[in-house]
């Protein structure tokens, strides 16, 4: 019998240092490993808002496995169905979006704890479980699942406390595209407004007791929100990156 990998993500969320991540949202095992070398502390494969889809991720998981770096999924919505299979897969973080409320958060929640407590489906025979080979893994599975909900929406931002009181979220994620969508600044992430309200959302998510993650190429940005108290951040998203690169030296 082997032993439940640990969550070195979700032990670092209540550490004392930033967690530096790359966004990941080219469908390339090699590009994956490369990146999974460089020494970030996680990496988000985003099948939200790319081509990415279950599938696809199991052979970008299976690419970074033998790396330090932690990797972690966002599935297209919050799906209990989607979210079961990305965790069969060996997923043990996930960042859930679009969660507008309490009740959206316990939803996310329910999806990644198995009965009585939730409504994960329970299976054996997967990647997940080491293929049947650890040991109490349906008992244990939940204590190394990183459970993250993205707050992108007015209504998220109002409700942030609601969503930080609720058991079994391990972290909030603000989302600055969809949140400069909501305030009338739509493809403009780093818009004045934009910025103050998601300074004040991570305040608020802190004082909640709740570790804040954030996303943003734009370094001032991204440097603000570490200076406000956030605790996971990307400063890049792999797309982006190589078009800058060959635009560069283009």
């Amino acid at each position: 019998m082997t032993d439940l990998k640990p969550n070195l993500f979700k032990r670092g969320l209540s550490g004392d240092r930033v967690l530096h991540g790359l966004w990941a949202t080219i469908n390339d095992t090699l590009v994956a490993e490369m990146s999974a070398s460089l020494g970030y502390d996680w990496m988000l494969f985003d099948t939200e808002h790319s081509a990415l889809d279950a599938l696809a991720v199991l052979p970008l998981l299976q690419a970074v496995a033998p790396y330090p770096v932690s990797p972690i999924v966002r599935p297209g919505s919050n799906n209990a169905s989607e979210i079961k299979k990305l965790l069969d897969l060996g997923a043990q973080s996930i960042l859930v979006p679009m969660v507008n409320s309490a009740e959206d958060a316990r939803a996310a929640v329910a999806a990644v704890t198995y009965p009585p407590m939730g409504i994960r489906g329970v299976s054996g025979m997967t990647r997940a479980t080491g293929f049947a080979s650890i040991k109490g893994y349906h008992k244990a599975a939940r204590d190394e699942i990183a459970l993250i909900v993205q707050v992108e929406t007015l209504e998220a931002v109002d409700a942030i406390e609601e969503i930080c009181a609720v058991p079994g979220v391990d972290a909030l994620f603000v989302g600055p595209a969809d949140l400069a969508a909501a305030l009338g600044h739509v493809g403009e992430a780093s818009h004045p407004e934009v910025i103050d309200a998601t300074l004040s959302a991570i305040k608020r998510i802190i004082a909640a007791g709740k570790p804040a993650g954030f996303l943003s190429a734009d370094p001032a940005f991204a440097d603000q929100v570490e200076n406000a108290g956030a605790t996971f951040v990307a400063r890049d998203v792999d797309m982006v990156a190589l078009k800058r690169g060959l635009t560069e030296r283009l």
